[in-house]
């Protein structure tokens, strides 16, 4: 296990610009004792304690009421029997996500952060068992540092299709985000058609990075999310560098969050479901009426939960309001982390891999990534099943298969990744055909389902939505498709 230091991730616009957003929760925007109101926010997830962290920056009083035992919402995370921690996905952070770096700062937790190499790192498809990297060379300035880094890789793409595909993608840089809405249309595949990129880009590329924005194949994706993500990380110089938390996130980023809230006035209430919103005959709220039987009255309501959940919640009044119908072009996606723990090490890499799997997004060896997890002995891999609907282009509708089914096709594909380390293994079929080298077996694993992860970012469904979310709801539309979204009533 080896870290680097942070990167100067403060040294771009967005983030000066988010900076100085925050600091105004304090400064221009400090209420009066006067303007002090109550705030009422539903959902404990990383959307919650950050709108219930600045308004009391802003000298409010807000209550955040969670309905589980457990904080984080898509972040969140659990002790099994044994002691090891589940956790609801697989979270990394990028030195292009500002807020959560300025966040990580006023917390004074940095050190949190166990920053990697900068590089992309991608399991070759062609020959199991092997690594491709795109290697970003210190001092190089963006987005020089990301083309010198495809330039140098010789397994992926070769010269002629890596020059196709830089032409359609310099109007993203000149134009930026105008060009980059208008493409909101077109799905990845559509894209790369109609500009003539090489199919093997898709292959290669595109499809490792659908399936890690949105769990979700490119011919279903919009190409104004990828082009958002890309032209966000090719204009800065450390925006693909990644680093992992260092342990579980309920203690080491929820918690901190909620002792800033509640040393300043605010609460954080656990097992607090709402069930239901409650408005007078004018549509405005008259108070939450939890399931306990409590009224919350407040001074202003903020819902911070899951698009799925909300639309369940709206009152009878405001669903017809062309403002909520807007839910409706919001379409769940599923996604199923796994934790698997294996009774002996593997061939471990220090980051975060691109499997390029047809089941697998990305995977991790925790045992060497993280040091809270750190196992010298035996590794543990959180992996990302994706898609696993057909709504997401998947064959199979593995979220309603059973966990052995699950990992069993997991077992096939690590098989494929690890060909001379993964035994053949009676109790998972998919391994039969691996040779007598192969000595490693599964000693445990937890499957997590998450029936609506996601939101799906259709083609033509993007602009004109009133979302702007993300598990940190403004980091703006690079990550609408992960999570809960921040709505005043």
């Amino acid at each position: 296990m080896k870290d680097f230091p942070k990167p100067n991730v403060e040294n771009t616009e967005n983030y000066r610009n988010y900076e100085a957003l925050s600091r105004s929760f304090g400064e221009t925007l400090k209420a009066s004792p006067g303007q002090k109101k109550r705030v009422a926010i539903i959902g404990g997830g990383l959307s919650g304690l950050a709108a219930a962290k600045y308004l009391v920056d802003a000298g409010h009083e807000p209550t955040v009421y969670e309905a589980r035992d457990v904080l984080g919402g898509k972040v969140s995370a659990w002790q099994d029997a044994d002691g090891d921690w589940i956790e609801t996905g697989l979270h990394i952070f990028f030195g292009a996500y500002p807020n959560m770096m300025n966040l990580f700062a006023e917390l004074g937790i940095h050190d949190r952060l166990q920053w990697k190499v900068h590089k992309m790192i991608f399991a070759m498809q062609e020959l199991p068992g092997e690594f491709t990297t795109f290697d970003f060379i210190p001092g190089i300035p963006a987005p020089f540092n990301f083309g010198l880094a495809i330039l140098m890789n010789q397994k992926m793409l070769t010269l002629r299709e890596k020059l196709q595909t830089a032409p359609p993608l310099i109007p993203m840089l000149i134009e930026g985000q105008p060009f980059i809405d208008a493409q909101d249309e077109l799905s990845v595949t559509d894209f790369m058609r109609k500009y003539g990129m090489p199919e093997r880009i898709n292959e290669e590329v595109f499809i490792a990075m659908a399936k890690a924005l949105d769990f979700i194949d490119p011919d279903k994706l919009s190409m104004t999310v990828v082009l958002t993500a890309m032209n966000r990380f090719l204009n800065e110089d450390n925006g693909l560098q990644m680093a992992f938390l260092d342990g579980n996130q309920p203690d080491r980023l929820c918690e901190p969050m909620r002792q800033h809230i509640e040393n300043r006035g605010g609460k954080v209430i656990l097992n607090a479901p709402v069930k239901e919103i409650v408005t007078n005959e004018d549509g405005s709220v008259s108070h939450l009426l939890m399931r306990s039987g409590e009224k919350i009255v407040a001074d202003e309501y903020v819902s911070a939960m899951p698009v799925d959940i909300m639309k369940r919640m709206t009152p009878k009044r405001w669903q017809n309001m062309p403002y909520f119908r807007q839910f409706d072009e919001l379409e769940g996606i599923p996604v199923i982390n796994l934790h698997m723990w294996f009774d002996r090490k593997l061939k471990a890499v220090d980051h975060l891999c691109f499997s390029r799997s047809p089941l697998l997004s990305v995977y991790a060896d925790m045992s060497v990534t993280c040091k809270e997890y750190k196992d010298d002995a035996a590794s543990m891999l959180e992996l990302v099943f994706a898609p696993c609907s057909p709504l997401a282009g998947g064959n199979v509708n593995w979220i309603n298969k059973s966990d052995e089914e699950i990992i069993d096709a997991t077992m096939g594909e690590l098989a494929r990744l690890f060909p001379t380390e993964i035994a053949a293994d009676e109790n998972w079929p998919a391994t039969k055909g691996q040779g007598p080298n192969g000595q490693a077996r599964l000693r445990k694993y937890a499957v997590v389902k998450v029936p609506r992860s996601v939101y799906a970012a259709i083609p033509g469904e993007l602009m004109g939505l009133f979302v702007v979310g993300g598990v940190f709801a403004v980091e703006a539309l690079l990550f609408l498709c992960s999570g809960p979204e921040l709505c005043v009533f």
